[in-house]
């Protein structure tokens, strides 16, 4: 039988984690971290992993999965979530999944649309575009232009995401959101049952207002020197680890390219841009439950479902 799985998605600092966490604990659960950058060794302060009493008393799974040096994929992840959830099934366990990464949930729900196979011709010729133009940000300007679906919804850093969006684009003379919108929830039949909960503040000025609380909660938990531990180990700020939203922009305060306060505002404006981003995402998903905030959730209704027959 296939596990229920109750899914928590919304933007950073909508409290997606506290409330998987409380309801884990009431079905005797364990809850699954869909989240790019929690995979990651030694970036925990910066992630809002899981502290390790929570962990302690719910099992916590696709946290410090890899050192920073090394690649995850939606598909690798998703096999180590199928993984993770047969595991907590084998032990009587029902199954939390929270994150605020929107592709590995719909790669662990519907798959992954697998798409063209990669022409090296394209990415060599696309990465000589991005250098010539400053960087990812430049060649994210391109893939704005031409797929703003997709763009909105890729990290303009995220130099992988941007080639591959537009190698799509190039090799199949299609946007890769559109090749996306064929594989929705309309056309792919689920791979897991599940009950998916949004969570998202009705006031976008509340919103921001956490989102800003947290990066200042971060900084004041020793942010700074989490960064400059990962630099000392050797992962610098070139890698792909290291372009995540709050990491990069104090990599850039090392560097000396960025004053303190300067790097810090930075990082709150890419969070706030970023929530947008994890908003889009869902926009017209009838498949997701919103509510404007933890205390609204109907966390009987949940329990039943992940503890009924």
């Amino acid at each position: 039988m296939t596990p229920r799985l109750v899914v928590i998605v919304g933007p950073t600092a909508a409290g997606k984690s506290r409330l998987a966490i409380e309801l884990a604990r009431l079905v005797g659960g364990e809850v699954v971290s869909a989240d790019s950058q929690q995979v990651y060794r030694g970036m925990d302060i910066g992630t809002g992993k899981a502290t390790l009493a929570e962990r302690a008393e719910v099992p916590h799974h696709l946290i410090d999965v890899v050192a920073p040096d090394q690649e995850m994929t939606a598909a690798r992840w998703t096999e180590l979530a199928d993984a993770a959830i047969a595991g907590a099934a084998g032990r009587g366990a029902p199954v939390v999944v929270a994150g605020g990464t929107g592709l590995y949930v719909r790669a662990l729900l519907l798959g992954l649309f697998a798409g063209p196979a990669a022409d090296p011709d394209v990415r060599a010729q696309l990465t000589r575009e991005a250098e010539a133009a400053g960087g990812a940000p430049g060649l994210w300007r391109r893939l704005a232009a031409v797929d703003p679906e997709a763009a909105a919804r890729i990290d303009e850093n995220d130099l992988r995401r941007i080639i591959r969006a537009l190698e799509v684009l190039t090799v199949t003379g299609a946007p890769i959101s559109e090749h996306q919108r064929r594989h929705d929830h309309r056309r792919v039949t689920p791979r897991y049952d599940a009950r998916l909960v949004g969570l998202c503040p009705v006031d976008r000025h509340e919103l921001y207002r956490r989102i800003d609380a947290r990066v200042d909660g971060m900084i004041e938990d020793g942010l700074v020197d989490e960064v400059a531990a990962l630099r000392a180990a050797g992962y610098g700020g070139e890698l792909r680890s290291q372009a995540a939203i709050g990491y990069a922009e104090i990599h850039r305060y090392l560097d000396g390219s960025l004053s303190p306060d300067a790097a810090i505002a930075l990082a709150k404006r890419n969070s706030r841009r970023y929530s947008r981003r994890q908003r889009s995402w869902y926009r017209g998903d009838p498949t997701v439950t919103w509510y404007p905030a933890a205390s609204a959730v109907a966390m009987e209704d949940l329990q039943r479902y992940l503890l009924g027959p």
